[in-house]
């Protein structure tokens, strides 16, 4: 059974989500938190699997309080946000959130991201993933691009172009149909990937690929893969 915490100040969001949750067979949402002081509180009390994160809340904000949880609980942070208002998933994901789901998401597809998130998989919406990169990564930090680039060394040529499909937001499938592989190959190129770089999943991994330049808004995917 997957134990949940639902983190937002909004009560309509804590009861609609709770409900979608409770109704199904492996979940239980086994606590509920109105801001970031109380959602780390929890967190560490009840020690849920999967915790959904609101952004903006009061006395501190889903970011802080996904840093904090990450680092202190065992628990998977899954961020929650209006998408368009919400800038910061990005600062979330690099405190450690494991993926982020737009509010207004279907109830299947929430299930499944508490599945998925809870298996030690990141959760990326592809078409949201590239806007949000687009807005957050267009000007990386002075000096950041040279040091991330120089991890990137220590991968084969083919661990580089399954980054950057996994950069896209492409899934095991896709990337193993663009590269013309099995999935199981496309699983240990992703896992030596993440262990070379030392990343602790998916999503950092989309991070670290826009920021050292590997991948580039708006640039096209022809020409990336090869074949074989």
């Amino acid at each position: 059974m997957l134990r949940v915490l639902i983190a937002d100040d909004q009560d309509l969001f804590r009861a609609g989500f709770g409900l979608i949750l409770n109704a199904q067979p492996d979940m239980e949402v086994v606590g509920e938190a109105p801001d970031g002081e109380e959602a780390i509180a929890e967190a560490r009390r009840l020690q849920p699997d999967v915790v959904l994160m609101d952004v903006r809340m009061p006395r501190k904000n889903g970011i802080e309080a996904t840093k904090e949880i990450c680092a202190t609980t065992t628990a998977k942070v899954l961020v929650l946000t209006m998408f368009d208002l919400d800038e910061y998933v990005y600062d979330a994901i690099r405190a450690g959130a494991s993926g982020f789901l737009l509010k207004d998401i279907r109830r299947d597809e929430l299930a499944h991201a508490v599945r998925t998130v809870a298996a030690g998989e990141a959760l990326l919406a592809p078409a949201a993933t590239r806007r949000l990169l687009e807005d957050l990564v267009r000007k990386p930090a002075h000096g950041v691009a040279p040091r991330l680039a120089a991890r990137l060394g220590a991968l084969t040529e083919r661990e580089r172009e399954t980054l950057k499909l996994v950069a896209r937001g492409l899934s095991n499938a896709e990337i193993a149909a663009a590269l013309v592989v099995t999935e199981h190959t496309v699983k240990t190129h992703v896992s030596r990937m993440l262990t070379k770089l030392d990343l602790r999943d998916r999503v950092q991994a989309v991070v670290l690929a826009y920021e050292s330049g590997l991948v580039v808004t708006g640039e096209s995917d022809s020409g990336d893969h090869a074949r074989g």
